[in-house]
Order: structure tokens, then sequence, then C-alpha cells
């Protein structure tokens, strides 16, 4: 399958508010795809979508072939998702929280898996602490240590780096590309870190109330912008109306 996810004509209205308009985009296997905007632009609400926490007023998204309005349990087991402001449960032990996600999806040999994350997030001599007594920054490496429990075909990212400091920052996107090196995963990364954009990103999609405004690679922006490195250009694109639609 060439086309890991495909949205077509997507649509969400919340009240008079129009929030998505007419969104079309397509996901290819083994991609990291970046996905930019201003605030508000409409980011977090199509991950949603595309999660199925968020029904479309119109359009479609198919995600490995399927239709996620009908097939959303099925098409979530081969997922997961990651956000820096996402957390679990406060009242439950770190491990304690990875072995319910791992029942949920039925991971293998769950106890190596989830000490296996813990290592690899620099979590393992938290495993029985309270979640809620972690930091900000550690509950967001819980939260891909969750994310990365069922081995995903396809990881959605919602600001995984936004409450880690820089050294942190680095290890999650050297972890995120080791694993799609390793495993061919697809990945939709929406950031405002350019770092996290410019390091992991094949192709960016530039979101703008709620459309595409802007659809390549960094390189392909650079140019299209006019502009040094990828923060002008985001700051570029986020203060032109721009009129062209991809």
């Amino acid at each position: 399958m060439d086309n890991i996810v495909e949205v077509r004509g997507l649509r969400k209205e919340f009240g008079k508010t129009v929030a998505i308009e007419n969104l079309n985009f397509d996901v290819k296997q083994g991609e990291i795809l970046g996905f930019l905007g201003a605030n508000g632009a409409g980011k977090t609400t199509t991950i949603f979508m595309l999660l199925g926490l968020i029904t479309p007023s119109k359009g479609s998204i198919k995600i490995f072939g399927e239709e996620m309005h009908s097939s959303r349990v099925p098409i979530l087991k081969r997922m997961n998702f990651a956000s820096a402001y996402q957390q679990l449960p406060y009242n439950m032990l770190v491990w304690e929280n990875l072995y319910v996600f791992a029942e949920i999806y039925d991971v293998k040999n769950s106890k190596k898996k989830i000490d296996d994350l813990l290592e690899m997030f620099e979590l393992a001599h938290m495993r029985k602490k309270l979640s809620g007594s972690l930091s900000s920054g550690e509950q967001t490496r819980l939260s891909l240590c969750k994310a990365l429990l069922n081995d995903p075909e396809l990881l959605l990212l919602d600001e995984p780096t936004a409450s880690l400091d820089p050294d942190q920052a680095d290890k999650v996107r050297k972890i995120i590309a080791k694993r799609q090196r390793e495993n061919g995963m697809t990945v939709i990364n929406t950031s405002h870190n350019m770092l996290d954009v410019s390091e992991l990103c094949d192709r960016i999609l530039f979101m703008q109330s709620g459309q595409v405004v802007a659809n390549g690679s960094a390189a392909d922006l650079l140019e299209k912008f006019a502009s040094k490195n990828l923060e002008e250009a985001f700051i570029t694109m986020a203060r032109s109306q721009l009129v062209e639609k991809v």
C-alpha cells in the first residue's frame, strides 16, 4: 500500500466557526510528515479527526485503506498517539499506566517491552513512582513510551518535544528517527520546534485557516518563501494571507 493516510474534502465546523475547510492530503508509507501552522490553524483538530475523537462535518478519512468512520477500532490498534499536553492517569504508578495500555493493545511480552521503553526514555528509575509526581518533561516522555508500546505502523505526534529541554528533545528526535528507519513507521508530527521539523520530516504541510496552503520539503519551502531557515519561512507564511491552495 502506497498511501497510509488519505484525506479528502475534510471540513469541520464548531457551531458557526469553520475550523477545517476542504482539507486534502495523503501520507505515504514510511513518510514523516510535518504539520505546521500558527496557533488555531487547525492542526490539532485534524489530528483528533485522524484519531476518530472528532467527527468530520464533511469529507472522508481513510487509514490503511479503511474508512475511519466505519473501521475505527481495527485502525487504532495499528496506530498510536503522543502529545506534550497529554497526561496519563496521575494516581497510577508509571509501570501500571504502561501495563494497562499494553493490555489494551495486546502487546506480547509486555513486561520486557515496558522495561525497554522506560530505559530508552531514561525513566527506568521512576517506574514505581506515581505518574502525577513526574515533571512535565518526564510525563511527555512517558506519553512517548505509551505511544511506542504497540510498535505502531502510524504514529501521530502533537508537539512531542514542547516540554523537553534541548538535550531530551534531541534524544527524542533520534529515537523517533531510529524507530522509523527500523520499522518503516509512518509519522505525522505537528510542531512549533523547527529542529523537530528540519531533522525529522521528509515533507511539510503548512496550514492556514483550516486549509493546506503550502506543501513540500523543507528545501522547497525555503525556496518558495525566499527564506534562510524554516523559522523565517514559518513567520512569512503565518503573517501572509496565502491565496494559493495546494
